[in-house]
């Protein structure tokens, strides 16, 4: 009874945590693996703002550059391009991407480690983390200055607010029961306009798609090797069995 009664507080917390991101309409982002460009943007952007909080531990520096196409002409792992570019720690090319900052200072500015990132995707989906990155306000009663519109009082700061530009939260006097009461209003512009902060957001989140699959479309392109494979096999063992029973 009382494994029970734990089971349905658990999911009754769940359920009230996913519907506190429900808030929102999540916004729509097509997503395009094959676009290698946008990959080695997105991985230079996470290195730059995300990678000194969030980990990407299940992923190797080398299995990434080779991902995003970092290699020689013989298709070895260009290391100079690697370390110039995508490494800024002590880390060795070979390791896993992990965070230089120890966790007791994580827990002391954040209250936790910040979580890993590899599986992010897969969990949330992209639709999820492009409108959480596009959530972000300015909220002096937060500890860091800002908060969520997804995720009320993350903890997280806003770490890509000198790209975007500041952002504050307004009611919105449309407000009915489809819209949220709150709307973003950008009141100072950032390094980046706000087509070029949406794209750049845009590869972020390719990237991350991309790290929690890496070989998505290797696993595609096998794929399809695989079904004409089966579809032969079929023929054969059609006219194999025509053989058999043609005496019956």
């Amino acid at each position: 009874m009382r494994t029970f009664l734990l089971i349905i507080t658990l999911l009754l917390v769940q359920t009230t945590v996913y519907a506190a991101d429900a808030n929102i309409e999540l916004k729509s982002l097509r997503v395009n693996l094959n676009n290698q460009a946008s990959l080695q943007r997105g991985a230079q952007l996470f290195m730059n703002y995300c990678s000194g909080c969030h980990s990407l531990k299940y992923l190797r520096y080398t299995s990434m550059a080779k991902g995003l196409g970092l290699t020689t002409f013989d298709g070895s792992i260009d290391k100079d391009l690697l370390m110039n570019n995508l490494i800024f720690t002590s880390s060795k090319p070979h390791e896993p991407i992990e965070v230089a900052m120890p966790d007791v200072d994580a827990r002391q500015w954040f209250g936790r480690m910040p979580p890993d990132l590899t599986l992010t995707s897969r969990e949330r989906g992209p639709n999820w983390i492009y409108t959480y990155l596009k959530s972000f306000y300015k909220d002096e009663t937060r500890p860091f200055g800002a908060n969520n519109l997804l995720v009320p009082d993350v903890s997280m700061p806003n770490v890509l607010v000198n790209l975007q530009g500041e952002v504050i939260a307004a009611k919105n006097k449309g407000h009915s029961g489809g819209q949220p009461p709150l709307k973003l209003v950008l009141i100072e512009p950032g390094s980046m306009t706000q087509q070029e902060f949406d794209s750049a957001l845009k590869d972020l989140v390719t990237f991350l798609v991309y790290v929690a699959e890496p070989h998505k479309l290797e696993r595609y392109s096998l794929g399809v090797w695989v079904l004409m494979f089966l579809m032969v096999l079929a023929v054969f063992a059609y006219l194999l069995k025509k053989a058999y029973w043609k005496n019956i």
